[in-house]
């Protein structure tokens, strides 16, 4: 068995019920995220063959920030129930790989603890209805040194879910989200998410923070323009790890109509959801991503061995990814095309 596909066992022996629960259920029917991984195993290859791949390239840049392998890291909360120093280890080991790592609004670690690691990181940012709360968070996050806003979008009201059994708040002690905010300092009314926005919210982003927006949770051509033009300098091909509105299209396959959308602009596509080996990486890129993020697996690799699971993690799909490229016979990340696969399936 690949070490990637026993972290999820091996992480539940050590996570109680509730949280290993919460870190891997979709909403409602959980048919999202049970499509997921499927869908990028449908894809089929059509190698070149005959051609040079005595030595290839994984290194790209991610918003300009150079990475060694094109696999980041999304945000995740509840991290310090995986580890004692959550969102810290979690950076440490995505550092130690060379990537970004996202860190959520709901992180239960500080801004500033977070940005002394080092590592190059993006604050994910839920707009709520109190404005005054996002504004602190990303006031913050600015101090701290974060080097993007990843706006998630597909959020105007949170995917329900169905617990068989205890739901995480009610077993995991109090201080493991929202470390950004004073507790108790502002009602639940004001921290539910914002209902009302548009496009216009990338720019007032983008002005209060100085730093790129991505926008996370886009699933269509139409929206992905929508946000470009907004000026989002990227998108995330998201569904929210199918924990938003279930029965919503793999990311897997909502790639290649974004690609098309964003042809000719210099927006730059991520996409997450269900990736689990270096073959699905190859897929993503080839389809005109230029990174993907992994949130689930890292979770699982922080649990079972701190911040150098996420390292292996990281530096597991990169050698898988190496592997593939080579067989694909294309010797740079960045020249992988669409011609590469039938986007399909079988």
């Amino acid at each position: 068995m690949r070490w990637i596909d026993g972290l999820e066992a091996a992480a539940a022996d050590k996570l109680p019920e509730a949280v290993h629960r919460y870190f891997r259920q979709g909403s409602s029917g959980g048919i999202s995220v049970a499509e997921a991984t499927a869908a990028w195993n449908a894809y089929r290859f059509r190698p070149h063959v005959l051609t040079d791949v005595s030595t290839v390239d994984l290194t790209t840049t991610v918003l300009g920030t150079p990475v060694d392998l094109p696999v980041l890291v999304a945000p995740t909360t509840m991290q310090r129930q995986a580890d004692p120093d959550g969102e810290v280890a979690m950076a440490a080991g995505v550092g130690a790989a060379n990537s970004v790592v996202g860190v959520s609004s709901n992180a239960g670690t500080t801004f500033a603890a977070i940005g002394a690691v080092g590592t190059p990181w993006w604050l994910q940012i839920y707009v709520v209805k109190n404005r005054d709360i996002t504004l602190r968070m990303l006031d913050a996050a600015v101090a701290a040194g974060a080097r993007a806003v990843v706006l998630t979008a597909d959020t105007p009201v949170v995917g329900r879910k169905e617990d068989d059994g205890p739901s995480v708040w009610e077993v995991v002690p109090p201080g493991q989200i929202l470390a950004n905010l004073e507790e108790g300092e502002y009602g639940e009314d004001e921290l539910g998410k914002a209902d009302d926005l548009t496009p216009d919210v990338i720019g007032w982003l983008a002005e209060r923070t100085g730093l790129p927006v991505l926008v996370k949770g886009v699933l269509r051509g139409d929206d992905a323009k929508r946000c470009s033009d907004a000026g989002a300098a990227g998108v995330i091909v998201s569904n929210h790890g199918g924990r938003q509105l279930d029965g919503s299209i793999p990311t897997a396959r909502a790639v290649p109509e974004v690609a098309a959308a964003l042809a000719g602009t210099t927006t730059e596509i991520y996409v997450d959801g269900g990736i689990r080996r270096g073959e699905h990486v190859l897929a993503a890129l080839a389809l005109g991503a230029r990174a993907v993020f992994v949130g689930r697996p890292a979770l699982w690799a922080l649990t079972v061995e701190g911040s150098p699971g996420v390292t292996r993690l990281l530096t597991d799909l990169g050698d898988e990814l190496d592997h593939a490229l080579r067989l694909i016979g294309t010797r740079r990340v960045a020249d992988l095309t669409p011609d590469l696969l039938i986007t399909g399936g079988v």
